[in-house]
């Protein structure tokens, strides 16, 4: 009989404490050498809050850590790595203006006497992009790299302190399938130089195929392991919220009327003053969900920018029921009726600063009922807060906490609270369940589909493929700044759109020819 792998991290009796909230509640983990342990739970589950606590960012009320048997205090990130343990954030920490190199060893510098070494730095970066398959550019500014390298690089900077466990925080929340897949064949080259892995997620699939075995959290607790080669999607999904959840869409035949978004030869640039959208031209209709799919970096997010008011519009125009909005401000789209979910919920979609029942009013908090005049009414925002809060199932101890505060789950549940809730003709929704828990994305589908049947039209941007064909009547495929074709739900394939989301347009006689 084969020997079981040693345990090279163990958590016993972990509990962790904030005003109102018992986030961990004794919790119990083992993680084996060698072995990817899947965290799985709903938003606010407590699983960050745990990772936290192991990496040193907060310090437990109660629990001990141990790493290879031996009881370790972790007061700070430089104690975790010290132990061993390194830790991949959900949102990178890295300084976009500095070097890959720079990034790497930074807080933990190569000198020469009194002098950084940068040349020894450098060649051990490249020595262990090598030795674990990470393609990275030591030289490169991280300001220019795409999101899924700006991940290997994080992954290299734990490396490099010579880590054992590795944690990564939803890892795959936006990175686009290719890159996920890059990402699983990097984690199986770390497991067999004897890396082992705690990987949380929200994706079923993926801990499915990538994961040994599975933790489940449920309102700060342990309520369940399970085996994910054996278990469902279903059978996961009901440990994580403690009910069946509909993994599919149910929605009826949607009934488009007139257009509501209308595109005409748009042209847009990105940051770089690069061409971003080429002479694109598109229509939403009322009462209908297009989709857009695309490997990220197409153009979808600088046309959202465009179409929501964030991005100028070099050429082209824009029109919302019939008014040109092309070089309109936000404010003003706003009240032509858009409701926009976007893609970077930090950076566009809250003010981090801000408490919960403010940032649920932001588009509104000038007009009735929130504001007569000059004079902003508290009780009328937070009564809607309590509402928003309570129907969008917002895990916060209070309305009165930053937002900021929240997990990024739910700081993404109070914007589609905040968007969701406003009488739209057109909802712009960029990626909006990234990073959300099965449940709350059964919960948000069915929302985007009654607005669809309310009569809004929907502008879907997703680089989930399941997402795109769950919800969407007809799909838009963008490659290059163009949309490179239309296809109704019922005429597309999975094998269709793939190609033309690599810029590869079959004629339908041609596919018709070959069956």
């Amino acid at each position: 009989m084969a020997e079981s792998p040693p345990v090279v991290l163990e958590v016993r009796g972990l509990t962790k404490r904030f005003p109102g909230v018992l986030a961990n509640d004794h919790i119990d983990l083992r993680l084996l050498k060698g072995q990817v342990l899947g965290l799985l739970g709903e938003n606010g589950a407590g699983k960050s809050t745990l990772m936290n606590l192991i990496y040193g960012l907060y310090q437990p009320d109660e629990g001990e850590i141990r790493v290879n048997g031996q009881p370790v205090i972790i007061k700070d990130p430089n104690d975790a790595i010290r132990a061993g343990i390194g830790m991949v954030h959900q949102h990178f920490q890295l300084v976009p203006v500095l070097s890959v190199t720079d990034n790497i060893m930074l807080g933990n510098e190569t000198m020469r006497g009194p002098f950084l070494n940068r040349r020894a730095a450098r060649q051990r970066i490249v020595d262990i992009s090598k030795q674990y398959g990470l393609d990275v550019d030591p030289d490169a500014l991280v300001q220019d790299l795409p999101v899924g390298v700006q991940q290997r690089v994080e992954i290299i900077k734990a490396l490099y302190r010579k880590c054992d466990v590795l944690i990564l925080d939803e890892p795959s929340a936006v990175l686009t399938p290719q890159e996920t897949e890059g990402l699983f064949g990097i984690m199986r080259t770390l497991l067999e130089r004897g890396v082992s892995i705690i990987f949380i997620s929200h994706k079923l699939k993926e801990v499915r195929e990538i994961c040994d075995t599975v933790t489940v959290l449920r309102l700060g607790k342990v309520v369940g392991a399970a085996d994910p080669k054996t278990a469902s999607e279903a059978d996961l999904a009901s440990m994580m919220v403690g009910r069946s959840v509909l993994l599919e869409v149910d929605k009826a035949e949607a009934n488009p009327g007139v257009p509501v978004l209308v595109i005409k030869d748009l042209c847009v640039r990105d940051d770089r003053k690069l061409l971003a959208v080429s002479h694109l031209s598109l229509e939403v209709r009322k009462g209908e969900i297009l989709g857009v799919a695309g490997v990220q970096g197409n153009g979808q997010t600088e046309l959202v920018e465009a179409i929501t008011g964030l991005r100028p519009v070099e050429s082209g125009h824009v029109f919302i029921n019939d008014h040109e909005t092309t070089h309109a401000h936000p404010r003003q789209i706003t009240e032509a009726g858009v409701a926009h979910v976007p893609e970077d919920r930090r950076k566009n979609g809250m003010v981090a600063s801000f408490p919960i029942k403010d940032n649920l009013v932001l588009q509104t908090y000038y007009i009735p009922p929130f504001a007569r005049g000059m004079i902003a009414d508290e009780q009328a925002k937070e009564s809607k807060a309590e509402q928003l809060v309570k129907q969008f199932d917002v895990r916060t101890p209070s309305i009165f906490a930053n937002i900021s505060t929240l997990s990024g789950g739910n700081q993404q549940k109070a914007i589609i609270a905040r968007e969701f809730s406003r009488q739209s003709d057109l909802l712009v929704a960029a990626q909006p369940t990234r990073g959300l828990d099965v449940g709350s994305i059964e919960y948000i589908h069915k929302q985007i589909v009654s607005m669809r049947d309310s009569g809004s039209a929907v502008l879907l941007i997703s680089t989930e493929l399941d997402e795109v064909f769950s919800l969407s009547d007809r799909i838009a495929v963008m490659y290059a700044g163009k949309v490179i074709d239309v296809v109704s739900i019922h005429e597309a394939t999975r094998e269709g759109v793939g190609l033309l989301m690599a810029g590869i347009k079959r004629e339908k006689d041609e596919v018709a020819a070959n069956g």
